[in-house]
Order: C-alpha cells, then structure tokens, then sequence
C-alpha cells in the first residue's frame, strides 16, 4: 500500500502496561477510529501487547511493536523490536539492544520531573548522537518540559516528535506527528521524520488521574512493575 502522508502516534500503551487498562484490540480501534496510519505500542518492559495489537490491526493501521524500556538512566522508547529487551541496564546498553535488532530508539517525556526521564541529567546529552528522536510535545507531561526538549533537539539535531503516551482510550492520537512517507520500516521512518508536523493536544488532567487508578487495578490483577536490579 503506497502512502503519500502517514499519521503516527509513537508512544501509547496498552493493558500489558502495570498503568494501563486499555486492551490492545480496543486501543487498536480507537486508533482507526481516529485517523491514525500507524500506531506504535510502547508497553512498559514487555511486547506483548504490542503484537496482540498487531495482530488485531486492520490493514488501514500499522502497528509498529516498541517498548517502553526502564534503563539504569532512565526511560527510553525502542522501535520495531522482534524480542524484549530487559530493564536496568545502561542506557547505552539499552540502545545497542534495540540496535542490534535493526530497532530505532527515541527519548520519551524529556525533562519531566514526575517520570523517568533522562535528559534531567545533564550528562545525558552526551546520548544526543545514539537516538533518532526526541519528544518535543508529550501529551501528558506537565511544566515547560516539552519547550526544553525542543530546545534540546535542534541543540543537538535530533528529530522531534509529538505523542500521546496514551494509557487510557480517550488519550490515544490526542497528540500525533504527521509525516510525508511510509514510516513502516526503520528505514521509512528515519527518512519520514525528516517531514515530521508536530500534532499537539493535551491529555486532560481528570484523563491522567485516571492512571494511578489503573495501577491498583493492575496491582490487584497480579499485573504489576518489577522493580530491576
């Protein structure tokens, strides 16, 4: 299927997240409902929901199997994953992982002071040249943290995207980037990004309290964070 102008929402979770409850064919839906092309899961630490929503994609929806990895310096998003890569290693070691799978990796709600984010340290940004993109506009985060990043990212010359970082359906495509090319590859997206239109919008706040509620749910369920070594 040729395309000549891709919607994509890079980061956004499902049900396997221990924050989310949101079924991967739900989300999937919500996602075709809504306009997106592409659609990449970014479940926390896991892929297995990523391909159950790969599974249950339509052909008008490309699901892009990522993962949400908790390194030893913080979050990072990696792209077009064939296995699970494990948290708590370095953050370097995590970018080889995804590299040696053909992967890309992207750096998720810079300087967000509520999560796990990397560039809060300033001797991070000696991880500039090793990523492929930067979230200039995260949905869900709070501050003036997406101004930083976008600062950060023409700093260092990194592509900038918007997310969502859905954890629930209503959030899914809130914020999107739109792309000229087929961003279905590694190699489509890295030339797509050159396009990249950030998309923004924002997760309202009554959406986002919603999260701790889905974390004792999960808790409960047995579905829940393992903290790493």
């Amino acid at each position: 299927m040729l395309i000549d102008r891709a919607f994509i929402d890079l980061h956004c979770h499902t049900s396997a997240s221990f924050d989310c409850l949101a079924g991967p064919a739900d989300v999937v839906r919500a996602a075709t409902t809504r306009g997106l092309t592409h659609l990449m899961i970014t479940d926390h630490d896991r892929i297995d929901g990523a391909l159950r929503a790969r599974d249950a994609a339509p052909a008008a929806l490309t699901v892009i199997v990522g993962e949400e990895v908790k390194t030893a310096d913080g979050d990072l998003i990696c792209a077009f994953l064939e296995r699970v890569i494990p948290p708590g290693m370095s953050a370097v070691e995590t970018i080889a992982a995804a590299r040696e799978q053909g992967g890309l990796v992207g750096v998720p709600h810079p300087f967000d002071r509520m999560r796990g984010s990397l560039l809060r340290d300033a001797r991070m940004a000696t991880l500039a040249p090793l990523v492929d993109w930067i979230e200039v506009h995260n949905a869900r985060l709070v501050g003036n943290g997406n101004e930083r990043a976008a600062e950060f990212a023409r700093e260092h010359e990194r592509f900038g995207v918007a997310v969502s970082d859905a954890h629930s359906l209503m959030e899914v495509g809130v914020a999107y980037t739109a792309l000229d090319g087929d961003p279905s590859t590694p190699a489509g997206l890295l030339a797509a990004l050159a396009s990249a239109e950030i998309v923004p919008g924002r997760a309202s706040l009554a959406i986002r309290l919603w999260t701790p509620v889905a974390k004792v749910v999960q808790h409960v369920r047995g579905n829940r964070r393992v903290p790493h070594a």
